[in-house]
């Protein structure tokens, strides 16, 4: 039963190659381009009441509409003055990958089902385990993102340290500053509010050792049972990364499990000039890494790295008879490592990438956005009335507009109106976030598009919002 019929394969192949040219045209074009947009409701509205159709509808009809309704609704992150968040600056490389990819569908579980997938995944993972400074035997897998990369890495460490009748009084240790995803993660897998322990920061936004030293010893005495620490390299806030060597220390002191949550900044390790930065990664148990927030890549390439693969097969790794006659031998069955059973080779565009661009390439691009972080900086200290509040660190600052004689609730309001002012234009977007309990502007720089001339005039922009906003203010 064929349920494609001739002449619709015939017109989707030739949508699709003109699709091909018209995409690299938008990329080619895109600083061209606003980087934000409004939504568009009367788009919203024709597919809320499009329903499912019974009998199906012409193929460029419906192609015409993904175009129209669906792709152009977004805003473009991928925009080289996108620096409102950890946005991903797409290679066309990874872009290539993924229509390869989803052309063959290769299924990613089991090494018999995609042998060529699965080379390349192991040699990923043996490549990005090695930058980490992990043993030869180290592993992994790859993941959808940062939540299941931190998911899977706690589930292993939960089972690695603590007995069923521990878990009940088991601590996990993080900071003010970790990701939501990893509080999320634990209460997953089982662990209660209150079995998370924030530890506080320091004034560069890392997690106090001395603090965590102190809680850790405070719950072993009212008989709690301490498991892991998760340290962060590259806090979403500022870029910080927590003293990794003073927490591998501790974690060895008192038997405890340490990850890092490295998703946006283990990529760190890919620069020839910061790698040293992450130094004491390679004393953590396990590590998180996000190929779609650095290297380029589109979303849904992730990867869970740890010292000992066993220690994912120990959690996840089951045998029922209907899987049997596709074991991989001495290779290893991906599903077996994780949570997934049916997965992805989400692998395979970051091997294309770097095979195609190299390794030397992808560290000029760390360096680029720790750069232009640092143009900035240099840019927004020579502006009176703004203050620097997060220096530049792993391409992100932290800054505000801080006239004198305003309140703290004013100051909060104007750059939040400087926010929505610079967005609204369309040159840049700049979003605020909050750091010690104040709302500051946050630059992040991650695409190698942007230029040191884009960024100083995204900083004069933001000031002539600023004086635009104090001047209405006083009118």
């Amino acid at each position: 039963m064929d349920l494609i019929r001739t002449e619709q394969k015939r017109e989707m192949g030739e949508l699709m190659k003109g699709f091909v040219d018209k995409t690299l045209d938008f990329y080619e074009a895109i600083k061209d381009r606003e980087v934000a947009r409004d939504m568009d409701e009367a788009a919203l509205a024709r597919l809320r009441s499009r329903g499912i159709p019974a009998q199906g509808r012409p193929v460029r009809e419906v192609f015409e509409e993904m175009e129209r309704d669906v792709y152009a609704n977004q805003s473009l992150v991928q925009h080289p003055r996108c620096f409102a968040c950890v946005p991903s600056p797409v290679s066309l490389f990874s872009w290539m990958g993924d229509i390869m990819t989803n052309a063959y569908d290769p299924h990613a579980g089991s090494f018999l089902n995609a042998p060529g997938a699965g080379c390349v995944e192991q040699e990923l993972i043996r490549w990005m385990c090695g930058l980490a400074g992990y043993p030869e035997h180290a592993g992994g897998l790859f993941v959808s993102g940062g939540s299941m990369a931190n998911l899977t890495a706690l589930t292993a460490a939960r089972d690695a340290k603590l007995t069923y009748a521990e878990r009940e009084d088991a601590v996990a240790y993080v900071s003010d500053q970790t990701h939501s995803s990893v509080a999320k993660g634990l209460l997953i897998i089982g662990f209660r509010p209150d079995q998370v322990r924030s530890i506080p920061s320091d004034s560069a936004f890392r997690m106090r050792t001395d603090q965590l030293e102190a809680a850790i010893r405070e719950d072993l005495a009212a008989g709690r049972k301490p498991f892991a620490v998760i340290a962060t390299a590259g806090t979403t806030n500022t870029g910080s990364i927590d003293p990794l060597e003073e927490i591998a220390s501790i974690c060895e002191a008192y038997g405890l499990w340490m990850h890092v949550d490295g998703a946006y900044g283990a990529s760190i390790l890919v620069s020839k000039t910061r790698r040293s930065l992450l130094k004491g990664i390679e004393r953590s148990h396990s590590l998180s890494w996000d190929a779609h927030k650095w290297l380029m890549q589109t979303y849904g390439c992730s990867a869970v790295l740890v010292r000992d693969p066993q220690s994912l097969a120990r959690s996840f790794a089951v045998h029922p008879e209907y899987l049997k006659d596709v074991s991989a031998g001495e290779n290893v069955n991906f599903w077996d490592l994780g949570p997934e059973l049916t997965r992805p080779a989400r692998a395979l565009k970051l091997w294309i990438t770097l095979q195609i661009m190299g390794s030397d390439a992808m560290s000029e691009v760390i360096d680029h956005g720790c750069e232009l972080a640092e143009t900035a900086e240099e840019a927004i200290r020579r502006l009176p009335g703004w203050e620097i509040v997060s220096p530049a660190g792993q391409a992100i600052v932290n800054f505000r507009c801080a006239p004198a004689g305003m309140s703290e609730s004013a100051r909060d309001e104007l750059n939040q109106r400087i926010s929505r002012e610079i967005s609204a234009g369309g040159f840049a977007q700049v979003l605020t976030t909050e750091l010690n309990g104040r709302k500051v502007l946050r630059i992040c720089a991650l695409n190698p598009a942007a230029t040191r001339e884009d960024m100083l005039k995204t900083v004069s922009l933001l000031d002539r919002c600023a004086r635009k906003a104090i001047g209405r203010r006083s009118a």
